[in-house]
C-alpha cells in the first residue's frame, strides 16, 4: 500500500482545491462552517457552479462533458469536496448511476436527450429499484410494465428512492415478462416522474429528515423509446447501475467527514474538561483508531485503483467497516459528552448545535443502506473466503 499520493494525483488534488477555493460561494462556505443543513436551492446552486466549470461529473468521458478522470482521481475529488464542506451533488443518482448506465446501454439518441440535462441539473433523477418485498433480493420485484401499443403501462410500488420528490425522471426496474425466471423477465425504463399516475410520498425518518421516498405507480404510461437496453434484459443493465453504486464514492466523503467530526469531538471534550477522565480518553482513543483504520482501508483501495486493479467483492470490507465504525463513533460522542449531547439543535443547551443526536439517529441506517451488513458478510464469506453459499428457500 502506498501511503502517499502519486505526483499525478497530488497535482490533481491541488487543482481541485484551487477550484473549490475560488468557486464555493461565501454564503455556502459560511454555512458549511456552522455544520448547517443545505437547502434544496443551495444544493442546486452548487451543482450548476460545478457544471459551468466542468466539475459536475469529472469521471465522465470528455465527449459527454466530463474530464475523463480515473477512479482514483474521483476519490480525491470527493475527499476535497468534503474537506471544504461543499454541498453534496443534487443530481447524484443521475451523475453517478444513470449517466454511466446510458453510456453503456443507452442509444445515441437517449444519450443526447438526457446526459446534458443531468450535468446541468435541469433533469434530476431518482432510482426506482427497491420495493417493499424486494430489497436485498431485488430480482423478486413485482412492479409490472404491460406492453400496450407504442409503449408500456407501469403499475407497482417502489420505496427508499432518494430525492424522488425533487426528481423529474426515474430509472426503474420493471417486470415485462411475469412468466419468465426472476432475472430474465425484467426491463429498465426511464419513467417521467411528472406523469399521471405517479405519486411520491416522503418517508419521515427518525432524524426528522425526509431524504427517502415511497413511489406509487398507477397505470403510468411510458413511451417505448424510454426502454434502456433490450426488453427483458434489464437485469444486465441494472448490474451496470449497481456496479457504479457499489463504487461507493460516498465512502471517500465519509472518511473526511469522520476526521473532521473527531476534531470537533475532541475539542468539545477539552472545553468541557472531559479529557482528564481516563475512560473518556480511552473512548476517544478507540474512536481515533477506528477513523485511522478507515483511512487506511480507503488508502489501500486508492492504491489498487492507481494500479488499475479491480476491487470487486473486497469493497464490501470497507462498506462493512464503515457501517460499524460510524455507529460506534456516534455512541462514543454521546457517551463522552453527556446527556446534553442528546438535545436537538433548537435547544439552547444542546452540545455543538445538536449535531451529535442527529449523527446518532442517522447512523442507525448505515448498516442497512447501500447493502445491509448481513449481505456484505455473505459476499465476503462466499466470494473471498470460499465458504458455501447461504441456503436459499
Amino acid at each position: 500500500m502506498d501511503l502517499a499520493l502519486s505526483p499525478e494525483h497530488t497535482a490533481f488534488r491541488d487543482e481541485v482545491r484551487a477550484f473549490i477555493a475560488g468557486a464555493l460561494p461565501p454564503h455556502l462556505r459560511e454555512k458549511a462552517s456552522r455544520d448547517a443543513h443545505f437547502e434544496h436551492h443551495e444544493v442546486m446552486e452548487w451543482h450548476r457552479i460545478l457544471n459551468r466549470k466542468g466539475w459536475a461529473a469529472p469521471h465522465w468521458p470528455v465527449e459527454y462533458g466530463g474530464r475523463g478522470a480515473s477512479l482514483a482521481d474521483v476519490a480525491v475529488y470527493n475527499q476535497e469536496l468534503a474537506r471544504a464542506g461543499a454541498p453534496p451533488i443534487l443530481g447524484r443518482a443521475g451523475v453517478s448511476l444513470v449517466g454511466p448506465t446510458l453510456m453503456t446501454h443507452g442509444t445515441e439518441e437517449q444519450r443526447r436527450r438526457w446526459l446534458p440535462g443531468i450535468l446541468a441539473a435541469d433533469d434530476i433523477w431518482c432510482q426506482l429499484f427497491s420495493e417493499p418485498d424486494a430489497g436485498s433480493d431485488l430480482a423478486s420485484l413485482s412492479t409490472r410494465a404491460e406492453k400496450r401499443g407504442d409503449g408500456y403501462v407501469v403499475t407497482g410500488r417502489k420505496v427508499w428512492s432518494s430525492h424522488a420528490r425533487w426528481a423529474n425522471w426515474g430509472i426503474g426496474l420493471v417486470r415485462t415478462n411475469p412468466t419468465a425466471p426472476p432475472h430474465k423477465g425484467i426491463s429498465m425504463l426511464a419513467i417521467p416522474m411528472t406523469s399521471k399516475g405517479v405519486e411520491v410520498r416522503p418517508l419521515r425518518q427518525i432524524t426528522g429528515d425526509s431524504e427517502f421516498n415511497e413511489v406509487f405507480l398507477d397505470e403510468v404510461e411510458v413511451p417505448a423509446e424510454n426502454l434502456i437496453g433490450g426488453e427483458h434484459d434489464g437485469w444486465r443493465v441494472a448490474n451496470t447501475t449497481l456496479a457504479n453504486e457499489r463504487g461507493a464514492s460516498f465512502i471517500w466523503r465519509e472518511q473526511v467527514l469522520h476526521e473532521a467530526a473527531f476534531d470537533v469531538l475532541s475539542r468539545s471534550c477539552a472545553r468541557r474538561g472531559r479529557g482528564v477522565d481516563p475512560l473518556v480518553r480511552q473512548r476517544l482513543a478507540q474512536a481515533w483508531t477506528d477513523v485511522e483504520i478507515f483511512r487506511l482501508h480507503n488508502q489501500r483501495t486508492l492504491t489498487r485503483l492507481e494500479r488499475g486493479e479491480e476491487i470487486g467483492a473486497e469493497s464490501s470490507i470497507v462498506k462493512l467497516f464503515w457501517a460499524g465504525m460510524s455507529q460506534r463513533f456516534a455512541d462514543t460522542a454521546i457517551a463522552v459528552l453527556g446527556p446534553n449531547a442528546l438535545l436537538v439543535p433548537d435547544d439552547e443547551h444542546a452540545v455543538d448545535r445538536g449535531r451529535w443526536v442527529h449523527r446518532l439517529l442517522a447512523s442507525c441506517a448505515n448498516s442497512i443502506q447501500g447493502g445491509t451488513s448481513e449481505v456484505q458478510r455473505n459476499i465476503l464469506g462466499e466470494r473471498l473466503l470460499g465458504l458455501p453459499r447461504e441456503p436459499r428457500p
